[in-house]
């Protein structure tokens, strides 16, 4: 699933883009992603003009002329979705679903499992609509810092790993990221919030930052479908430490690298150079 390092990516990817340009034609080819794509969007958003393109959490909002009378589109890759920028005209694929069409370029929206969103949000106070309401912290804010995060896990009994995934506390730290910033600060993912310690969470939250730079540099990490808006692919999942390292040696000290499930996904650490 695309995560926070990815959609940023996708966002930086079409700002030199589509920001001042006019949608002039919209194309449905299914009329359900995650949610129902309403029958009287694509008239909509026809002539708006897209001002910026910002994020929050995995959601990548369209700023239409939201305060002359447009909104915002809502845009979510859900666990399988790409955007890219094609020449106008250029025959869709399998799975192509939605193109936004400018002047200039067209926006194509590619989602093989179709649990991507694509919604409207009238006027100007996007922060309000429900699925944005409910986000946690942004990991990259200057706001989010150990203390914080000491603060807000003290009544925290579950492992910090699936803590750190949960978007009503922390927005965009998937699975990936969650197991090397773990790695990187030295703290097991087995270890309980609420146990660990100031100290230690003052070197968790840079190694979280460190670890999401990293990724957003390198492109995010292509998995499984995720690509650029120019089509290419992102390499941070090669340089990983410990994730998807089931039995390899820790770079650190060599012992084989552990892998358990934990809610539902695989967790990946050394379990001599993680406490």
């Amino acid at each position: 699933m695309p995560e926070l390092p990815e959609v940023e990516v996708s966002r930086l990817g079409l700002l030199p883009f589509l920001p001042g340009q006019r949608i002039v034609n919209v194309i449905f080819r299914t009329a359900k992603l995650r949610h129902d794509i309403p029958a009287w969007l694509a008239t909509r958003l026809t002539g708006l003009r897209v001002d910026a393109i910002s994020r929050r959490g995995k959601y990548l909002l369209f700023d239409c002329e939201n305060t002359g009378g447009g909104g915002w589109l809502i845009l979510h890759l859900g666990m399988s979705g790409s955007l890219r920028l094609v020449r106008t005209g250029t025959p869709a694929q399998k799975h192509d679903h939605v193109d936004l069409v400018f002047a200039r370029t067209t926006l194509r929206f590619r989602d093989p499992r179709r649990f991507g969103t694509l919604l409207w949000h009238e006027g100007d106070d996007v922060v309000s609509h429900p699925l944005i309401a409910v986000l946690g912290i942004e990991p990259l804010s200057p706001v989010f810092d150990g203390d914080w995060l000491y603060a807000a896990t003290r009544r925290r009994s579950a492992p910090i790993k699936p803590l750190l995934m949960n978007s009503h506390l922390v927005v965009g730290i998937g699975n990936i990221y969650a197991s090397e910033s773990l790695f990187r600060a030295g703290i097991s993912p087995l270890r309980a919030a609420h146990r660990i310690s100031r100290e230690r969470y003052r070197i968790l939250v840079p190694a979280i930052r460190s670890t999401l730079e990293t990724a957003i540099a390198a492109g995010g990490s292509s998995v499984r479908d995720y690509v650029h808006s120019d089509g290419g692919a992102g390499c941070f999942q090669l340089s990983c430490a410990v994730y998807d390292r089931h039995g390899e040696p820790c770079p650190t000290c060599e012992r084989p690298v552990h892998c358990v499930r934990q809610a539902g996904r695989s967790t990946f650490y050394c379990a001599r150079c993680q406490r």
